[in-house]
């Protein structure tokens, strides 16, 4: 384990609650702030990126910064998302109101850093603050398909499934020497919207804009993000052949490992990393006391799953940024 880490910084779960390693010390939640040790001990070490999804370990953070940084990238950051539709016309058997909503969700691969946020409703579309795309799509009966006796939608009608690839952009002011409808329209192409028949149309305008969380789960730019404080396990007693099998099937996989010593099936602990704190190693009384199972405190194993507009290091980047301003601003309050 990590010298970093304080001993007084551990706690210890026991069957049925938490406590403090000593009574006598306190906990990180107690800890006064102290700039120069946080400086001293605070890392950032980036375990996987994955795609829109990273892992990453912050060591040494109190934890009202974590959840600080957990509310900024779900409330604060930005991100481009539909937030008007004009329904021209909707002959499927899809409400308006629910139609809208579907289309307010799809992700946007606008990259909000390059827009401004819309102050005024009542103007004209701006280049600046607004995107603007049209959905229009007619279902009929297929007469050219190979297939005549099949009896999948699919094969008999055109436009039987409404697509987010579908969705067309329509560039305001210079829009389109800035960008390429690549860079702005739907992240996933895939994206089911409605299943029409023969007779259902749909023509709608829509508009996008910049905005957080705070106003609609929808400008969210990830799917989730979390932490979770880094397990430590430790085998204080020996444990060996049977019983180290019981034990090893008590943790999460990958978590404790059997090896081979003197002819004897010896349990050691792999990598604590992922366990999940089940406890059920206290089902048995021969192995109970033999493990010891803690958390660090100011250990943040912390996950961010972007929804694919901004990568997860752009996102973290850009809720320190918030937060940055946020303390200006309450200074500056402060001093005026």
């Amino acid at each position: 384990m990590d010298t970093l880490h304080d001993e007084k910084h551990r706690i210890i779960l026991n069957e049925h609650k938490i406590v403090n390693n000593n009574s006598t010390s306190p906990t990180v939640l107690d800890d006064k702030f102290d700039i120069k040790k946080f400086r001293k001990i605070f890392r950032v070490v980036i375990v996987r990126h994955e795609n829109y999804e990273m892992e990453f370990d912050l060591i040494g953070l109190h934890p009202f910064l974590a959840n600080t940084f957990r509310r900024l990238i779900l409330s604060d950051v930005p991100s481009m998302a539909i937030e008007k539709v004009h329904i021209l016309n909707n002959t499927s058997i899809i409400q308006d109101e629910i139609l809208a909503h579907r289309l307010g969700l799809i992700p946007l691969k606008a990259d909000p850093r390059l827009f401004e946020y819309k102050s005024n409703w009542s103007a004209a579309a701006n280049e600046k603050d607004t995107l603007e795309f049209e959905l229009k799509i007619k279902c009929s009966n297929n007469k050219d398909s190979s297939k005549k006796e099949s009896s999948r939608a699919e094969d008999i009608y055109k436009n039987t499934n409404v697509y987010s690839k579908h969705i067309k952009w329509i560039p305001t002011g210079n829009q389109k020497s800035k960008f390429k409808e690549s860079d702005v329209g739907p992240i996933h192409p895939d994206i089911l919207i409605a299943k029409m028949r023969p007779g259902h149309e749909l023509d709608l305008k829509l508009v996008a804009v910049k905005s957080n969380g705070r106003d609609h789960a929808k400008f969210s730019p990830v799917a989730t993000a979390f932490y979770r404080l880094l397990p430590d396990i430790k085998i204080v007693k020996p444990v060996e052949d049977e019983a180290a099998y019981r034990l090893q099937k008590c943790f999460s996989p990958s978590v404790i490992t059997i090896r081979t010593q003197n002819n004897k099936k010896i349990a050691v602990v792999k990598d604590s990393r992922y366990d999940t704190s089940s406890r059920n190693v206290f089902k048995y009384d021969d192995l109970k006391d033999s493990v010891v199972m803690s958390k660090i405190q100011d250990h943040f194993i912390f996950t961010i799953e972007s929804v694919g507009a901004m990568q997860p290091e752009v996102i973290f980047k850009e809720a320190v940024t918030i937060l940055k301003d946020k303390c200006l601003s309450l200074l500056a309050e402060l001093n005026s």
